[in-house]
Parts: structure tokens; sequence; C-alpha cells
């Protein structure tokens, strides 16, 4: 087993050196593709990605990675192009051909027509020489010392340096753009950092009749029926403008029970909890779930800009809307 590991560790040396040429080159086309990118995109068109076998599996990370932080961009599988994909090209498009030899005839076959619908051209690959090379508008660097295959033909090596040329533009495009964390949420509603951005705590937040809102005089007996039919273990107690002065919990009943047995009868506000943790119903919901941590609490009180109560958030509540 040691003799697998050295040999797998070998792999990813051989890797890491790719990778730490492609740093060193990156001069070679970088700059110009990514001048390029922009303005395809300022312009309102988008970026195709395009190769063959291997490279086309990249290519279609990278899309993917282009298109979830702002930057459009499409798949274009040369096979499936000159039967009629072809009519996703639009001129002043940029065209992303990754092919590390740079000899695919596929994509040599495609690039007039390419050309001839007005789109500009830009070939990835580690032979700088090559055909590809030789035909597009600008050539990018993705050179290797050698593959981590030990016949050095298996793509290993290079399609991991084309992948992070790939990423590297993606995300140089990204801060040159101005592409924020709340542009990323929009574009991700449905993961962890979407709703982490995007839900409102009105938007997990109980209301109407599932909270409970009384007056500091009512007496507990009162206040307890009032929580068991809204199913909540918390009452709010206002003030005569509505105002909070304070709330009343399962967990205060159950510490004062015992201390005066004719609690039922007397009002909440002997028994408030003044100042209760509260929060806005326009802030990030993310700003609950940080309350809840910081302070140890079940409940959060939802407030308007009056410090009038609206709402209530319930720890129990969060796991539905997967912010926690």
């Amino acid at each position: 087993m040691k003799h697998e590991i050295t040999e797998a560790q070998s792999v990813i040396d051989c890797e890491i050196a790719g990778l730490q040429m492609l740093r060193d080159q990156l001069s070679i086309g970088f700059a110009e593709t990514l001048n390029a990118a922009q303005d395809c995109l300022q312009a309102g068109r988008k970026l195709i990605v395009t190769g063959v076998g291997k490279s086309l599996h990249i290519a279609e990370k990278i899309a993917a990675t282009l298109t979830s932080t702002g930057s459009t961009a499409v798949v274009l599988n040369p096979m499936q192009a000159i039967h009629g994909d072809l009519g996703i090209v639009q001129s002043g498009d940029l065209m992303l051909a990754f092919s590390y030899s740079g000899e695919s005839e596929e994509l040599l076959h495609l690039l007039p027509s390419i050309k001839r619908l007005g789109a500009k051209t830009v070939a990835v690959t580690g032979c700088l020489q090559s055909t590809l090379a030789q035909s597009t508008d600008i050539v990018a660097s993705v050179a290797i010392p050698a593959e981590a295959c030990p016949f050095n033909l298996a793509p290993t090596t290079s399609s991991t340096a084309s992948l992070v040329w790939g990423d590297a533009l993606a995300m140089v495009l990204l801060r040159a753009r101005g592409f924020k964390r709340e542009d990323y949420a929009c574009l991700h509603p449905a993961g962890a950092i979407g709703r982490a951005l995007l839900l409102r705590v009105s938007d997990i937040m109980r209301a109407g009749e599932r909270i409970v809102i009384l007056s500091t005089t009512t007496d507990i007996k009162s206040a307890l029926l009032a929580m068991t039919q809204a199913r909540t273990g918390l009452a709010i107690a206002v003030d005569a403008d509505g105002k909070l002065e304070g709330v009343f919990s399962d967990g205060d009943l159950r510490r004062n029970i015992e201390k005066h047995a004719d609690i039922l009868g007397r009002t909440l506000r002997e028994f408030l909890t003044h100042h209760p943790v509260t929060v806005q119903a326009d802030e990030l919901a993310v700003m609950a779930l940080t309350q809840f941590e910081s302070h140890q609490i079940d409940d959060l009180v939802v407030i308007d800009a009056d410090n009038r109560p609206v709402g209530v958030v319930d720890i129990q509540d969060l796991p539905k809307f997967k912010i926690i």
C-alpha cells in the first residue's frame, strides 16, 4: 500500500508542477482573453466554450462556472454544431476553444463557420504553433511539462491546467465586472448562500394568529390559554401604544410557579423579561440565526421601526428554511 500512496503522490506532484508552469505563463493570452470577454459581455453577447473529448467535459464545467458567476456562457459540442447547433452563435460572441494539441479536426472544421458568423475566437492550447493557434484571434497557453499518465498520453495534467485556467478567467471576470455576493445569491436561490442572502426575517417569521400579543395587564392564565391556542411558547406584552414591553415564555412559568402559587391569577407585568432580543422584519434571515447563536434563545421578537412587535422567529422553524 505504501508503494501505491507514493505513486499517487507522484501523480499529484506532476499536476502541481503543471499548475506552477501554467501560473508562470499566464502572460500568454490571458489578459487578451479577459479583455475580449469583458467587451463581449458588455455588448450583451455571450461566451461560447467548446472542446473535443475530455476537453469538452472541461468546457462544460468552465461554462457552468462562468454562467453561475454572472458571465453568460454556453457549451458548443463541435459535432452537434455542424448539424444545426451553430444557431446559438451570434456576431460579437467570443468562442473559447480548448484543445491541448491544437489539432482536433472537429474544432478546425468548426472555426470557419464560427468566423463567418462574426464571433471572435480564442485557442486555449498547449501548442502555440498548432493549426488551431494559428487560426484564432487570440492564443492562450496552457502548456505543461508532462502528463501525469505514465505513458504521457491520457489527459491528466493538461486537463487540470485547462480547468484551472478557466476558473481563473471566471474569477477575474467576476471581480472585473463588479459581480457581488448578492448577485451570486440571485443566481442560486435554492442554495445555502442564496437562502442566507435573499431570505428576510419577514419571510421566516410567524405572524397573525400564530403569535400572541397581549396587554401587560393580562393575567397569566389568559396568556397561557392564548399561547396554547396559537401553539407557541411565547407571549409578547405591549403597552397602551402597542410598543414592546417584554415577553413571557413557558420557561418563565416553570421558573416562577413554585415561588408563586397564585401565578395564574397575576398579571404578565409581574413576570416579564424586559428588553428581549429583537430583530427587524426587513433584516436578512441570517441575522436571526446570528442572534440565536449569540444569545442562546429559542424565540426572537420581530419589531417594526416604532418598536411594535409584528412577528416571532421560532428557532424550531429554521431547519425547514434550510438556513441552519
